[in-house]
């Protein structure tokens, strides 16, 4: 599914407080003059550029610290090893094959995978003036955000249905008190930012004009994509320092050369 998001809607999932850490902003009368001039600008840009975001649902189940989606499409999961981490991997938030527990299979076995972009031009378009493309730069990072949450919301509600009745308001989804989680890709449980390329074979990011680098970072850079579990026991966690034994393991799950998968994941070696 592929959708075009009017600024004006997403306004009010924004994200502020990460929009005045950005700019070093910690006084409260600060903090609300630049949300005013934040929102002039926004009711500017709204006529001009737009957000967009893909979703698919797939059937999935885990096989060991992978999901399988897609029939055969394997997307490698990595676990904490450090002591006292508990030793996640987002893979346990899915069930096995041939899974007959209590969970329901609408909760259990499926995946969600996610992405979410803003129209280049935000990035680009205000060269000129270095206070002004700071300003576009940081408010297209948080229309990101704000689109995926707000597809979270709709998939929650509508698209996988796990959550029909579910009555949050705004601030309350900000601080996630909902069922599930929607980890990113280069964030603490998915560190590894060339999985891009798995989930791009998967969604086919150009749709919403997303690219990715050699290193599978995405342009435009207000950009996010990952996954979306609906597991109740799905928890965010930061995935820590992974040895060598599991740096080998996940090369060749991934199938690509441990030197390759040693520099995108050197930050957790």
């Amino acid at each position: 599914m592929k959708f075009d998001y009017d600024i004006p809607v997403l306004v009010p999932y924004i994200n502020w407080p990460y929009f005045y850490f950005a700019w070093q902003v910690k006084a409260e009368q600060e903090k609300a003059l630049l949300r005013e001039e934040a929102q002039t600008f926004l009711d500017n840009c709204s006529e001009h550029y737009h957000a967009h975001a893909l979703f698919v649902l797939f059937d999935a189940f885990s096989d060991g610290d992978d999901m399988i989606v897609a029939g055969d499409k394997r997307i490698p999961m990595l676990r904490q090893q450090d002591a006292g981490s508990g030793y996640h991997s987002l893979a346990d938030f899915v069930a096995p094959s041939g899974y007959h527990g209590s969970e329901s299979p609408i909760i259990a076995s499926k995946v969600g995978l996610f992405a979410t972009s803003v129209d280049m031009g935000m990035e680009t378009d205000f060269s000129a003036d270095p206070y002004q493309k700071m300003m576009a730069q940081l408010l297209a990072d948080r229309l990101a955000e704000a689109a995926a949450e707000y597809l979270h919301e709709r998939v929650r509600k509508q698209f996988w249905g796990y959550a029909p009745d579910e009555q949050l308001s705004i601030p309350d989804m900000l601080v996630e008190k909902f069922q599930g989680i929607r980890p990113a890709v280069g964030y603490p449980s998915l560190p590894d930012t060339s999985l891009n390329f798995v989930l791009d074979d998967l969604l086919d990011m150009k749709q919403i004009g997303i690219r990715l680098t050699e290193s599978g970072a995405m342009k435009p850079h207000a950009s996010v994509s990952g996954l979306m579990l609906a597991h109740p026991e799905a928890r965010y966690f930061n995935l820590g320092k992974i040895g060598e034994d599991q740096l080998q393991d996940y090369a060749r799950r991934r199938g690509l050369p441990v030197e390759v998968l040693r520099r995108f994941l050197a930050a957790n070696l």
